[in-house]
């Protein structure tokens, strides 16, 4: 039987909703030949037109919510330690979570440095390993926490990757994203799954879908709407899921080109804040190393598609295309 779809007793309905707020942050930008050039990448990545990671704390610590941060240690292998302390210190000064992301990264000697675009999943099962080792070993150099949380860049993962995390002693994953299934998110789960299940000897905590056609649609703040994500955590609550997993990047409060900030999503991620705060008692914000009493086998019931909701989005989303990715 699917343990994504057993029907949970309904005393266990009543429990609270919450909402995990997961930021991907990595060093992105183009390969540089020379090592010590990781600030330009850093600046359009992390800082991102004054809208990065250093915005998204401000506005986190004004309502007081706990955000995931996971922040990708491989660029250290070209560029030295340096660049991803320089991620990891703000984020745990301001008392929020850091847990381990990875995007394979080959440094040449001839000094071509850059991701393997490939991904996690198209590496056998002990390069994986090895690799998600390394990873863990630099985050902790640069100064965070023995993580115990892992989403691969990209979300390219598959069962090899859940056992190597379980092997290394990881507790979740956050890979599964049924929007980018099967490829490159390759776990095998079925695509609709959004409620957290154990597999492969690790807790997974998948990336949250809402229906839409024939298809899904992932919960990632440049993605759906304002309305559509408050949809989906009262459809949660409704539906005694435990979690509503949220996805963004460093970089997507700012224009595509890096340049400004986008005002429609910079409104979009301030108007959710206020949202989860003054709702705190309903969905708490939590960090991975509070779910160790996480529900598991709960229903995976996605919110219907609704007219009215995605034409809130395509009216915003043509704003934005139009006039907020045309800024200078």
């Amino acid at each position: 039987m699917d343990a994504g779809r057993l029907s949970p007793a309904p005393a266990e309905m009543a429990a609270e909703t919450r909402v995990l707020l997961t930021i991907d942050t990595a060093l992105y930008g183009p390969r540089v030949a020379d090592g010590a050039q990781w600030q330009a990448a850093y600046d359009r990545s992390y800082q991102a037109a004054g809208v990065g990671v250093g915005y998204q704390l401000r506005i986190l610590a004004q309502y007081a919510l706990k955000a995931c941060f996971f922040v990708d240690p491989m660029p250290a292998c070209a560029y030295g330690i340096e660049p991803i302390r320089h991620m990891v210190d703000p984020i745990l000064e301001a008392g929020q979570e850091v847990q381990l992301h990875l995007y394979p990264f080959r440094a040449d000697p001839g000094g071509d440095h850059g991701r393997d675009e490939g991904g996690l999943a198209h590496y056998d099962a002990q390069a994986q390993r090895d690799l998600i080792d390394r990873a863990r070993d630099l985050l902790m150099e640069a100064g965070a926490p023995d993580p115990v949380a892992f989403r691969a860049g990209d979300y390219s993962a598959n069962d090899d990757t859940l056992r190597a995390l379980a092997d290394l002693g990881l507790r979740f994953d956050s890979s599964h994203n049924g929007h980018r299934h099967p490829r490159p998110s390759a776990i095998g789960l079925p695509r609709e799954q959004i409620a957290p299940v154990l597999h492969q000897g690790v807790t997974e905590v998948p990336v949250t879908l809402i229906a839409e056609g024939r298809g899904a649609r992932a919960l990632q703040i440049r993605a759906v709407s304002l309305g559509e994500i408050k949809a989906a955590i009262l459809h949660a609550a409704d539906h005694g899921l435990p979690i509503v997993t949220i996805a963004a990047h460093s970089f997507d409060l700012a224009n595509r080109a890096g340049t400004a900030p986008n005002r429609i999503l910079v409104k979009r991620f301030e108007d959710l804040c206020a949202f989860l705060s003054m709702e705190r008692r309903r969905f708490p914000t939590a960090f991975f190393t509070e779910l160790d009493d996480l529900p598991l086998d709960r229903p995976s019931v996605l919110l219907p598609s609704a007219g009215l909701r995605r034409m809130g989005r395509a009216i915003e989303q043509i704003w934005s295309d139009r006039i907020e990715e045309r800024a200078p």
